[in-house]
């Protein structure tokens, strides 16, 4: 693979939650490795709320961030992807756009804390449950040994992030 720093891009259907979440937890655990960018299939144009809220406690720069569809990236002059993860089920199975360069994809699905419904305090354990599960799977991808796995390994990889249900995969 190319010298890093590496492009992922995450899609959710809405890009208002899960997809930013990551986005911004893989630009400060990938720094200087990756470059994380968010998508969705059919965005809904704001951030959630308390997506923002928790980037705010957690001390994360939330200034740019904004729901964009993913034909932003497939246009010319978008940056190259080398890594797409899909969040959520329905991301998963809508046909996905053709990115330049031909990144490698894994489907990374989660629960979307948007649509928990309840108590104020039940919606925004929600987030912080989505969080603490894409936080943990982007560490353990970030601290893959990317330059000596070759692309067949490097997927079996993502997709054994991406399945693990009790998030305690490790780096090999």
């Amino acid at each position: 693979m190319p010298n890093p720093p590496f492009n992922i891009l995450f899609v959710c259907t809405g890009n208002s939650a899960r997809s930013i979440l990551a986005e911004c937890i893989a630009n400060r655990v990938g720094a200087g490795k990756f470059r994380g960018f968010s998508a969705g299939s059919r965005p809904r144009g704001t951030v959630h709320p308390y997506a923002l809220d928790l980037l705010r406690t957690l001390d994360y720069d939330t200034a740019g961030l904004r729901s964009k569809d993913w034909a932003e990236f497939t246009r010319p002059g978008a940056p190259d992807m080398k890594f797409v993860f899909t969040l959520c089920d329905q991301a998963a199975n809508e046909p996905c756009p053709v990115f330049p360069g031909q990144p490698m994809s894994a489907h990374w699905g989660l629960p979307d804390p948007a649509a928990v419904v309840g108590t104020e305090a039940l919606r925004r354990a929600a987030f912080a449950d989505a969080y603490r599960m894409l936080h943990n799977r982007i560490d353990v991808f970030a601290n893959l040994p990317l330059a000596s796995l070759d692309k067949l390994s490097l997927k079996r990889r993502l997709d054994e992030i991406g399945a693990s249900e009790n998030e305690t995969v490790e780096p090999s």
